[in-house]
């Protein structure tokens, strides 16, 4: 089992500037067909997660946010940050060096953003500048109250 993170970006930054902001090591990978370029790394190893950077046009998002609201964001540009990481390493290595590098992208950006789990759980918003965290019991966790933005 495997639990999947996204941070996306309103913004049409290129796609290594990101890889630098995240200080991952990033290689490009072959794309779909129809879709853009598309950069892969992390060391799961040693970091407890691999991610995959992308980007495209309008972009579509939609979770559930707080107390089973459902939010939905349509950027017109965007850059996602898609994080992969095996349950076994989740709270070890997985989640908090996750949360340090989402922390690290946030922190070299001012573009309005959104941090999702498994792509349906709404965890965090930027929006105008201002950080947001949704669905409070999830940031009661303990590898999530050491973020830090």
């Amino acid at each position: 089992m495997s639990i999947d993170y996204l941070l996306a970006l309103a913004t049409d930054m290129p796609l290594e500037r990101v890889g630098e902001l995240a200080a991952v090591t990033v290689a490009e990978r072959p794309a779909r067909i129809g879709y853009g370029r598309l950069l892969a790394g992390g060391q799961p190893e040693r970091d407890g997660y691999s991610v995959t950077i992308y980007g495209g046009r309008q972009g579509y998002y939609e979770a559930r946010a707080d107390r089973g609201t459902r939010w939905l964001w349509e950027p017109e540009d965007y850059v996602e940050l898609a994080f992969h990481m095996r349950k076994d390493t989740l709270s070890d290595l997985g989640r908090p060096n996750m949360l340090g590098t989402v922390a690290k992208v946030l922190g070299g950006t001012a573009e309005d953003a959104a941090l999702l789990v498994n792509n349906d759980v709404l965890l965090l918003t930027r929006v105008g500048g201002v950080l947001h965290k949704h669905n409070q019991e999830e940031w009661e966790e303990t590898d999530y109250q050491n973020f830090r933005y």
